[in-house]
């Protein structure tokens, strides 16, 4: 009798003891602030490049659980609205599956909507590719941007 239940106390101490899978669980370390350097849009046939590097900043802010970004021109105009863009939200990381859900965003059409992302790391470079749709502003587009982790 005493043998049966210390089997059963060490059993449920074993068990109690198994990490819990998290939705966020991953091999893939994005936590941090990553720097765009480079984006490429592809839509109706059309591919455009756009180098982060000269006129244009942005970057993406990533911690356990929520995401963030921030755009601006450089050198800024004096009119700021018309250069800058934010927005942020919780996501998911499955594997190399990263979905954003965007729940803030200085445009308020794409406000509500998931994307969902392939990711790559390399060194201390992100690689997100995937779609992003938004019927509200008649967007449908292939996107790939390139990243590098600040420090």
């Amino acid at each position: 009798m005493q043998k049966n239940l210390l089997l059963i106390i060490a059993t449920f101490c074993f068990l109690s003891c198994e990490k819990k899978s998290t939705e966020n669980d991953s091999k893939l370390n994005i936590i941090g602030t990553w720097k765009l350097f480079e984006a490429t849009i592809i839509e109706k046939g059309d591919t455009a490049v756009t180098d982060y590097t000269k006129d244009i900043s942005f970057i993406k802010i990533i911690n356990g659980s929520h995401f963030a970004f921030l755009s601006h021109k450089i050198p800024s105009a004096t009119d700021s609205t018309s250069t800058y863009s934010s927005g942020g939200g919780k996501y998911s990381l499955t594997n190399d599956v990263y979905t954003e859900h965007l729940e803030y965003c200085s445009d308020k059409a794409w406000e509500g909507n998931d994307f969902q992302f392939k990711l790559e790391i390399h060194g201390d470079t992100l690689v997100q590719t995937g779609i992003e749709k938004v019927e509200n502003a008649g967007v449908d587009r292939m996107n790939i941007e390139k990243y590098v982790l600040q420090k």
